[in-house]
């Protein structure tokens, strides 16, 4: 083979891995939005922050980018996260006071599964900051 033909060929591949690895992405991201959708997440929740909820007041939990940003350092930060989905969160005790028009979690053990939330909550975690 010649020189310009591996070249080609190498290149080629490159773009084949690179367009699989967003697929697989991008599956994974559509697996987890049909994941939150159908447990009734995103009726408090939004992936990007900025957003409004309903009649245009702040929105009701924190964008899932924020969250990221805020916990994604946290050595047991999925545990934790987890059972807030679960068993919800103390509004005496809000971690998002002032940003978002929610007072607390409620909890949602009967929407979604321990192994469903913990794999939502992961993919949560692995989302990058907003970009600013």
């Amino acid at each position: 083979m010649t020189t310009s033909r591996l070249s080609a060929l190498a290149a080629a591949l490159l773009a084949t891995l690179a367009s699989t690895t967003v697929l697989a992405a991008d599956s994974k991201d559509d697996a987890m939005l049909k994941l939150a959708s159908s447990s009734g997440c995103m009726t408090c929740h939004q992936i990007e922050p900025g957003g409004k909820g309903p009649d245009g007041l702040a929105p009701i939990g924190p964008a899932w980018r924020d969250v990221s940003a805020k916990y994604k350092a946290q050595k047991d930060a999925q545990a934790k996260l987890t059972q807030t989905v679960l068993a919800g969160s103390n509004p005496y005790e809000s971690h998002w006071k002032g940003k978002v028009s929610g007072l607390a979690m409620p909890p949602n053990a009967v929407a979604i599964k321990e192994a469903d939330a913990k794999k939502l909550v992961g993919w949560i975690l692995s989302l990058d900051a907003a970009k600013k």
